[in-house]
């Protein structure tokens, strides 16, 4: 594999989409595949698989084509502070309800970026928090307390 292709991204975009459907057309084999008219538990993933595959294909073609190399320009707060949110938001849901872990979730994904503003991160928080309630828990009904407690 030449440099060109190593730094290609849709080259490795490419790749990781005809590794997902591969692995789905893998997954699904042991499943019925049943017919168009009377589809088995199978047929949506094999069939899903496969187009991913052909997708998958095109993309690494058309990066192949391109030639336009990767840029690596991330921070490394982003890899910590993205992750750990999203760990805090696991154990609040439980521990402490959905509003406080809706917040913990926003606050801290917000706060991986590098334009960090307390107040529009603050009014962001509200804004999502409150329309996830009135999405998810009033909405569709999801079984979550708002707040542990209360």
């Amino acid at each position: 594999m030449n440099i060109a292709q190593r730094n290609n991204k849709d080259f490795w975009a490419g790749i990781m989409l005809m590794a997902f459907g591969a692995a789905s057309i893998l997954i699904a084999r042991g499943y019925a595949f049943g017919s168009t008219m009377r589809m088995g538990p199978g047929y949506f993933p094999s069939v899903l698989g496969a187009i991913l595959v052909l997708f998958g294909i095109y993309v690494m073609i058309m990066g192949l084509r391109a030639g336009e190399a990767i840029t690596v320009n991330c921070s490394t707060r982003a890899f910590i502070v993205l992750p750990m949110s999203l760990v805090a938001f696991g154990i609040l849901i439980t521990h402490a309800g959905f509003i406080p872990a809706m917040a913990v979730l926003v606050f801290g994904s917000a706060s991986a970026g590098r334009e960090f503003r307390f107040v529009e991160v603050l009014l962001l928080t509200v804004m999502l928090t409150g329309l996830s309630v009135a999405i998810f828990i009033w909405g569709l009904g999801l079984p979550y307390p708002l707040i542990k407690g209360l």
